[in-house]
């Protein structure tokens, strides 16, 4: 789909330009800087975002990030700030009887309003979620909205579970026309992909028109809502998943009187063989679908009864294929947010999530905005379903042809290849030694890390015979993450060929620079692998092989040592002090 061009930001140009965008961030509490707990770093917004020209990511439309660098508080922005308000005091109105209690939370919103809005730096959507939970901290209501969510959610699942549903959806009409030349199993392709079609049109129902007083419309009716018109470029790449070997999807859900409808889809092409992630909010806003939902809607715990639901927050690459590999086809997640899309805030397992599937399926039209519409590029295949007044617009974004992916079918492919050399070099009575050592703890100096490395390596190989060293150095792939490569390691590592495993101490590192003929530069002085997080992992992961294979001597630093590193920076090459609490 064709965006209006948009000139990238480029910092360094403009002093005064450079401290609005920054201050557009700090507004917003989106500094990573500033919030470093809360906002993603930027290897992590690179699992979903593909980076070009050195370009930060907002999250917002392009029409609104333009409207709030212009620093003309044009009406496009005003208009907007005050569709939140309006929309927040409507909420007020409609769930706050005491007139007491209404007046003041009304001035209260009001004041902080006033405040917030006065220099046009805050994103409508980041205002919205303030004030929300303003609500929420003085009202102690948890979930304002569920009994209306609730009750939507039992009106929907009555009008799909009704019999005139069922009826319509298997009647044949005018949509075998041309069966006479296909094989059968052309015909079962097409009349998968005609139910498919069919549960899409089901979304403009959303709205619940039809099913005022719970009355079930008529199955003519139902027949006229299947031939609503799909415009859009999305439908075919939509459609394909169908006639698709297993995929693995993200479906990010929107408002909650859409879900059990997105749920039907999704778990039509779950029984196809397809794994769907379904995407919640981690919190209550307004009517959108959140995890207490999940738990506390009778009608969503029923439909969801045998889904799995995945409650880490920062869940490994090599924990995230496990779980995907398992039998069951619909899981649910939360994006960890309470508000719009906001890449910037999302937690580590939905960013590797959106980074490990094969394709993003969104809802709406605000997620339209920031990632059909928006000028950036992602990781991933984008289709999105929203509305156009009655009919179903479909749109398509491809992912950025530059990202690289390597699928864990092809990490373990590679990581057999080096087993079968681990396992041709025992065959020959040579000793195997794996080396582990720092890779890229030190941001900024890969190259130096893996020079280290080889002539360490080299060394040893000259003063030994018989000796076949894995090098991990020799395997990295542009494109490749700490995930990657550790997912890779722990399947070679496991292999149970190793009769060494040599871990790097600052005498190699200071041998590999007296070979070279250097001193050993200040950031290097007294470092070894217990200053690596892979290679801490790496630690935990040879106790335990040696459980097995007690016969495999372990080198290098005392085990002591290696607890002070826990978890990667996520998606960086180096490490990371504290995992997320």
């Amino acid at each position: 789909m064709k965006n209006k061009e948009v000139r990238p930001v480029r910092v360094g140009e403009s002093p005064d330009f450079d401290a609005w965008f920054t201050a557009f961030f700090l507004k917003n509490s989106l500094d990573p800087f500033a919030y470093p707990t809360k906002v993603g770093s930027k290897e992590q917004i690179e699992f979903m975002v593909y980076p070009e020209n050195g370009e930060r990511y907002f999250p917002c439309s392009d029409k609104m990030f333009e409207a709030i660098m212009s620093r003309k508080y044009p009406r496009f922005l005003k208009n907007r700030y005050q569709q939140v308000f309006d929309r927040i005091m409507g909420m007020i109105d409609e769930l706050i009887d005491s007139e007491y209690d209404n007046k003041f939370l009304k001035a209260l919103i009001k004041i902080k309003y006033d405040d917030d809005i006065q220099t046009g730096l805050l994103i409508p959507s980041r205002l919205e979620k303030k004030l929300y939970k303003i609500f929420l901290s003085r009202t102690h209501i948890e979930n304002p909205y569920s009994e209306d969510k609730n009750a939507v959610n039992k009106k929907i699942k009555n009008f799909i579970d009704s019999d005139t549903m069922e009826k319509a959806l298997n009647q044949i009409d005018d949509s075998l026309q041309t069966i006479k030349d296909l094989s059968l199993f052309e015909i079962r392709e097409k009349i998968k992909e005609i139910e498919f079609q069919r549960r899409l049109t089901l979304i403009t129902q959303n709205s619940l028109g039809a099913l005022k007083n719970s009355e079930i419309p008529s199955l003519s009716k139902i027949k006229k809502i299947f031939k609503t018109p799909i415009k859009g470029d999305g439908l075919s790449p939509l459609l394909a998943l169908v006639k698709a070997r297993k995929q693995k999807i993200l479906w990010l859900a929107d408002e909650s009187c859409e879900v059990i409808i997105d749920l039907t889809i999704a778990k039509f092409l779950a029984d196809l063989g397809h794994a769907v992630i379904f995407a919640v909010k981690e919190a209550p806003i307004f009517k959108k679908v959140c995890l207490a939902d999940t738990r506390t809607d009778p009608v969503l715990v029923k439909i969801l009864e045998n889904a799995h639901f995945i409650h880490e927050k920062t869940i490994s690459k090599n924990n995230l294929v496990k779980l995907l590999k398992h039998d069951k086809n619909i899981y649910v997640v939360s994006d960890g947010t309470m508000e719009n899309l906001n890449l910037l805030l999302v937690s580590t397992t939905f960013s590797r999530i959106f980074k490990e599937v094969d394709c993003v399926i969104s809802r709406g039209k605000t997620q339209k905005e920031r990632l059909i519409d928006s000028h950036f590029r992602f990781t991933q295949n984008i289709i999105n379903i929203s509305l156009d007044k009655n009919q179903l617009l479909i749109t398509y974004k491809p992912k950025h042809p530059g990202f690289i992916k390597f699928s864990h079918k092809a990490l373990e492919e590679k990581a057999n290849e080096i087993i079968d050399q681990m396992e041709s070099a025992k065959k020959k009575g040579m000793t195997v030694m794996f080396y582990s050592g720092i890779i890229g703890s030190i941001p900024g100096k890969i190259d130096v890390a893996k020079k280290i490395m080889s002539t360490f390596i080299d060394y040893l190989h000259k003063r030994s015979s018989d000796l076949f060293i894995i090098n991990p150095s020799f395997y990295y792939e542009p494109g490749m993450d700490a995930d990657d490569l550790m997912y890779m390691w722990e399947i070679v590592q496991r292999s149970s060929y190793i009769d060494i495993w040599r871990f790097q101490t600052s005498d190699d590192i200071g041998k590999s620079f007296s070979l070279m003929n250097k001193k050993v530069p200040p950031e290097w002085i007294g470092k070894d692998s217990t200053y690596s997080t892979g290679c801490t992992i790496e630690m935990r992961i040879a106790q335990e092989v040696q459980k097995e294979n007690p016969e495999m001597q372990l080198i290098g630093p005392s085990l002591d040592k290696f607890m002070r590193r826990n978890e990667y920076g996520v998606g960086s090459m180096y490490d990371q002090r504290l995992a997320d609490s």
